[in-house]
């Protein structure tokens, strides 16, 4: 007993370590999260709005053989001296996917997404809650797990800034590590 927990012990590191996370059952609940401070970005607002910076998490949870991608947004304001509080974005989307490759050097397959508008969250609450709240997380429904496959979750980012004559700006956010096993 004590080498089958050794081993899956060193199985788990080594997966860490590789870039990825490696588990034993898909039964087991997982998850794999990108960093929120590698997904910040500052916004500069025409006129007399303070620029804001957004942090953006994408995570992969396994649990009872499904997986499903999430990414949950904060924003904060980062000079206090608000002048001008009217509206910021014509548009704010993102992207979830849920993906999928063959091995850990292959090229991701989107397995499932979904696009949530944050436009309205953004714009009612421009100095942010400074934490994560139900309406700040766009959740993919869960598909099922192969064990056999690697998994990650990322996202893409498309907003338009209300005012600025440049149309819309597209971020593409790194995802979470890979999960495998």
């Amino acid at each position: 007993m004590k080498v089958a927990k050794s081993l899956s012990a060193l199985a788990l590191a080594g997966g860490i370590l590789a870039g990825g996370i490696a588990f034993a059952s898909p039964a087991a609940a997982v998850s794999s999260c990108s960093d929120s401070f590698a997904h910040q970005f500052n916004i500069i607002f025409p006129g007399q709005k303070p620029a804001t910076t957004y942090y953006i998490e994408n995570c992969a949870d396994v649990t009872s053989g499904k997986v499903t991608a999430s990414s949950s947004v904060t924003w904060n304001i980062v000079d206090d001296q608000v002048i001008d509080n009217s509206k910021r974005f014509t548009s704010f989307k993102i992207t979830t996917r849920v993906e999928s490759r063959d091995d850990s050097g292959a090229t991701d397959k989107i397995v499932a997404s979904k696009t949530c508008d944050w436009t309205s969250l953004f714009n009612a609450d421009y100095s942010g809650p400074g934490e994560v709240t139900p309406a700040s997380v766009c959740t993919v429904p869960s598909v099922t797990y192969d064990k056999n496959l690697y998994w990650s979750s990322d996202s893409t980012v498309v907003y338009d800034i209300e005012g600025d004559g440049k149309g819309a700006i597209t971020k593409q956010l790194v995802g979470s590590p890979l999960m495998h096993g």
